[in-house]
């Protein structure tokens, strides 16, 4: 699967990136980063999941979080459903390959994209019921407006979202730009803002498909090279895109898409940024980088001006946790996650399994989800 090769073909230049920058200016590295706040003694647990746990989602009404198995080469097909008050498990069916999960807090209803059986399992949180709906080819990332029950799935190797109607289950299909591999929504808007890696087929051509919800009309905004993810500020109306700039160039950078007018405007980040959240309480957008050593990119909404923060090695997901204003870091290369004060930008550090490769966090309970892809489980924290 396409999908499966470029997440493998990133983590690879990030390695080799890594060593080239950063191996040879080891001591200086060390002479100019921070140290961090030593680290702290959480409480936490460890929860068993299916193999190569890869996607998290939360949803705080219910408290139940569910874990996307992987597999090795998209063999996997399950989800762990976690209780989060006795962290007790129970496993669901799903189809080959899950990839990415998504949760409608409202309908208590999970959307879990098979990147292998090209399907989307639609799991009922009340039952652990389980739906099939047929998705186009290669779907690798989920995304819900629980205001209009619309589910979007972004499908990397048909080149198409597919847009579930979350009442019925019918489907409509919605072209997008070549490889899209992200989807943000934003409920207020009722825009949806699709990342195609590739754009339109060109080398450093990446751009987004912005998707009326009322309509599913389309408009399409350039963004830079290789943009992998995208997270929105529905109280802005800002959209950030990360321009992971994967294979044509060393570095990257971060497109913010003005809602109203979709204008654009380029924030640099020549880290290989991997990874966006947003807290939209403090209007403060945090952007991982995945090479080892480049830390955190925090921009300030306001003025687009940022601020880099020491991660714990080679970054691959970042959850903010809004209610508190902490900032978790999943770093892959070291086992551990960053977390950061919003207000001060000081960090403390928590052990975690191996190969931290996602992070959710209930906002309703403070605790923070980690699925660690090569030790097959999650760490549950409790700062």
């Amino acid at each position: 699967m396409r999908l499966l090769a470029t997440k493998s073909a990133l983590m690879l230049l990030i390695l080799l990136c890594s060593v080239v920058l950063f191996g040879c200016n080891s001591a200086k590295q060390a002479a100019n980063t921070p140290t961090p706040t030593p680290t702290p003694t959480p409480a936490s647990a460890t929860v068993a999941t299916g193999t190569n746990p890869d996607a998290v989602a939360v949803n705080p009404v219910t408290n139940k979080i569910y874990v996307a198995n992987q597999g090795d080469n998209l063999d996997g097909n399950s989800v762990t459903v976690i209780d989060g008050a006795t962290n007790n498990t129970t496993t669901v069916v799903v189809g080959t390959g899950p990839g990415a999960v998504a949760v409608n807090p409202t309908t208590n209803q999970i959307y879990v994209a098979n990147q292998g059986s090209n399907n989307v399992t639609v799991i009922d949180g009340a039952t652990n019921n389980t739906t099939t709906v047929a998705a186009g080819t290669g779907p690798g990332a989920v995304a819900v407006n629980p205001n209009t029950n619309q589910i979007y799935v972004a499908n990397f190797n048909s080149n198409n979202v597919t847009v579930i109607d979350g009442a019925t289950n019918n489907t409509t299909t919605v072209a997008a730009g070549t490889a899209p591999c992200a989807v943000a929504v934003n409920p207020n808007t009722n825009q949806i803002y699709v990342v195609n890696f590739e754009g339109n087929g060109g080398i450093n051509s990446g751009s987004v498909t912005v998707i009326d919800g009322a309509t599913n009309s389309t408009t399409t905004v350039a963004a830079g090279g290789y943009p992998y993810a995208v997270a929105v500020d529905p109280n802005t109306n800002q959209i950030y895109v990360v321009n992971s700039c994967l294979g044509g160039c060393i570095g990257g950078s971060v497109t913010v898409i003005d809602g109203a007018t979709n204008n654009t405007t380029t924030v640099a980040d020549g880290n290989l940024p991997f990874a966006v959240a947003v807290n939209s309480v403090t209007n403060q957008i945090y952007v991982a980088n995945s090479l080892t050593g480049a830390g955190v990119t925090v921009i300030d909404g306001v003025t687009n001006n940022t601020t880099t923060v020491a991660d714990g090695g080679a970054p691959w997901d970042v959850a903010v946790n809004p209610n508190t204003n902490q900032i978790y870091v999943a770093n892959f290369n070291s086992n551990n996650v960053t977390v950061i004060d919003g207000a001060t930008n000081n960090t403390t550090t928590m052990a975690v399994g191996t190969g931290p490769r996602a992070v959710a966090v209930n906002p309703t309970t403070n605790q923070i989800y980690v699925a660690n892809t090569a030790s097959n489980n999650v760490t549950v924290l409790t700062p």
